[in-house]
This record gives structure tokens, C-alpha cells and sequence, in this order.
């Protein structure tokens, strides 16, 4: 279980989960975030605070929900496209992530060509 938040505290969530891959997408919105993500079922996710300081950006396709705090600006989450029943956590918004990075493999994942590269980690 790992516990993790936007930067003002004002998201709190918890994830459980055994994986142990975070992919690093070089699309334009994870490229600009810094996003690492942790994709992880919606069952294996709960928000323990902030729904009410959400805000929702959507483009493209509009499938994704990119969430940020409308407090700090942080996106410690979202509902990804490619995995729309879950979410994609911010490894970097996991409280102690620097520690818990060496449990971790990074896999690189060409978002910025979605299309020709998604079934690769359906």
C-alpha cells in the first residue's frame, strides 16, 4: 500500500498494488508533467480527500481525464486513455517516492505516437 498527494495536501490517495513497472511517456502533457505512471485498476485506487479541489483538463480525443489540484496545479492522478476502468498515478506524487524508486523498473512508452504504440502495453 502506498500512500501519496498533490503538493499543498489537499488530494490525498492511497494505491495498493504489486506492480512494479512505471511507464515514462514522451507525449506532450506527461512530457511537460513529469508524470512517471503507475497504471493501476480502479479497485486498487481510493481518494481519501480533495475530490471537491479537483479541477479536469481534457484534449485530443477527450477520453483522458487529467486531473490537477486547483489549489497547487500538481497532477498526482488521472484517468488515463489508454486504461479508461483506471488510473494512472503519479509515481513522483507517492510519498517517499525517491526511496521507493529503486523497487521500480522505468519503461520508456511513445505516447507522442499513441496510436502505432498502444498495444504494446494493453
Amino acid at each position: 500500500m502506498f500512500e501519496g498527494g498533490c503538493h499543498c495536501g489537499r488530494i490525498r490517495f492511497e494505491v495498493e498494488t504489486e506492480a512494479r513497472v512505471l511507464l515514462e511517456c514522451d507525449c506532450s502533457m506527461c512530457s511537460k508533467k513529469g508524470n512517471l505512471h503507475l497504471i493501476v485498476e480502479a479497485e486498487q485506487f481510493r481518494l481519501l480527500r480533495g475530490q471537491g479541489s479537483l479541477s479536469e483538463y481534457h484534449f485530443g480525443t477527450g477520453v483522458a481525464k487529467h486531473l490537477f489540484c486547483s489549489h497547487c496545479g500538481i497532477h498526482p492522478y488521472y484517468v488515463p486513455r489508454s486504461h479508461p476502468e483506471g488510473f494512472s498515478v503519479n509515481f513522483r506524487c507517492l510519498d517517499n517516492y525517491q526511496e521507493l524508486r529503486a523497487e521500480f523498473t522505468i519503461e520508456p512508452f511513445a505516447g507522442s505516437r499513441w496510436e502505432e504504440n498502444i498495444h504494446s502495453i494493453r
